[in-house]
């Protein structure tokens, strides 16, 4: 798809009405500070009985949650859900290929992963919107607003599952994907975040090895040079365990963050650990957000090895940012 200058200056100019849109409507914290939830803190529910929306939805309301980022594989048949190897891992493993992968590529991949691939592949072609339509409803009903569709957006996507990951997106009622994706894949999909008029939000991780992937700021400017739709969902804890300082950052680009991902690394790329016993500096970063008024969404991320249930652990966390926004 080709635009041309004048259509890229349109689309420059409604950018910021976009990203505004994008910001919760209202929040659901005293402090003015939203508090969201990445539904991959429940992926543990996952391995147990009963339907994975209504068990997500119940952990929502119990833990007095009115906005989530739907993580792709936690609305996925179990078969392919349970299967994957972020799956089977703890929540404490931080190997890069656990987190959000899912979907393994690259030459090495088995047999069995390379049907797990096309499992997946096959299930978002054949999945209708009518699916998608009614997700949204089940949570509304719940008094839950999915404000991001976190898509895994891998380079051996193909151009029918890049739509159809748009596609999904908006029937959710999402204005929003985030994305753990690359440099090259980014570029790729320009022309369909700007045909759906949907922002996508670079997710981030820590590693620092290869530069085709998002770690550090400037591959995130990047991606924000790319095209007005685009963003960035900032994990806190990746960045800061990749040695950079987070607050400088969203200080200079808080007005293209979609939401910011709130957990606890040690640094130098060090494993995920409790609230309050890492590196990373969360209680600057949200109190950043609530005296400069950015009403950034702080989305809990709950991915270390915890002694107790994915709701108990998840309150744990939601505590903490609490006390920290007194």
């Amino acid at each position: 798809m080709q635009f041309s200058r004048r259509d890229i200056g349109k689309m420059a100019l409604g950018a910021p009405l976009v990203m505004a849109m994008a910001r919760p409507v209202q929040l659901n914290v005293a402090s003015g500070v939203p508090l969201s939830v990445q539904t991959y803190s429940f992926r543990e529910l996952l391995n147990t009985p009963g339907d994975m929306v209504d068990k997500m939805i119940s952990a929502m309301q119990a833990l007095g949650l009115t906005e989530c980022e739907l993580f792709e594989p936690t609305i996925q048949p179990p078969s392919l859900s349970v299967s994957a190897p972020w799956a089977s891992l703890g929540p404490g493993h931080t190997s890069q290929a656990s987190l959000y992968g899912g979907m393994p590529t690259g030459p090495r991949r088995t047999p069995a992963e390379i049907a797990a691939r096309e499992a997946v592949r096959d299930w978002r072609l054949k999945a209708p919107i009518d699916y998608f339509v009614a997700l949204r409803r089940r949570f509304e009903r719940a008094g839950i607003k999915v404000f991001a569709y976190n898509f895994l957006l891998k380079d051996d996507c193909t151009d029918a599952e890049v739509v159809q990951g748009f596609e999904a997106t908006r029937a959710l009622g999402a204005g929003i994907m985030t994305a753990s994706t690359t440099l090259t894949m980014a570029k790729r999909t320009i022309p369909f975040a700007e045909r759906y008029r949907i922002i996508v939000a670079m997710h981030g991780h820590s590693n620092l090895s290869d530069p085709n992937q998002f770690a550090t700021p400037e591959s995130f400017v990047q991606a924000l040079e790319m095209s007005p739709f685009y963003g960035v969902n900032l994990d806190i804890g990746h960045f800061s365990a990749s040695g950079f300082d987070p607050v400088p950052f969203i200080e200079a680009h808080h007005d293209r963050i979609t939401n910011l991902h709130i957990k606890d690394r040690k640094n130098n790329d060090g494993q995920n650990v409790p609230f309050g016993s890492g590196d990373t500096p969360i209680k600057p970063v949200l109190r950043l957000d609530k005296e400069k008024k950015y009403g950034l969404r702080c989305t809990i991320e709950y991915e270390y090895a915890g002694a107790g249930t994915a709701v108990e652990e998840v309150a744990k966390c939601l505590d903490y940012v609490r006390a920290a926004l007194i």
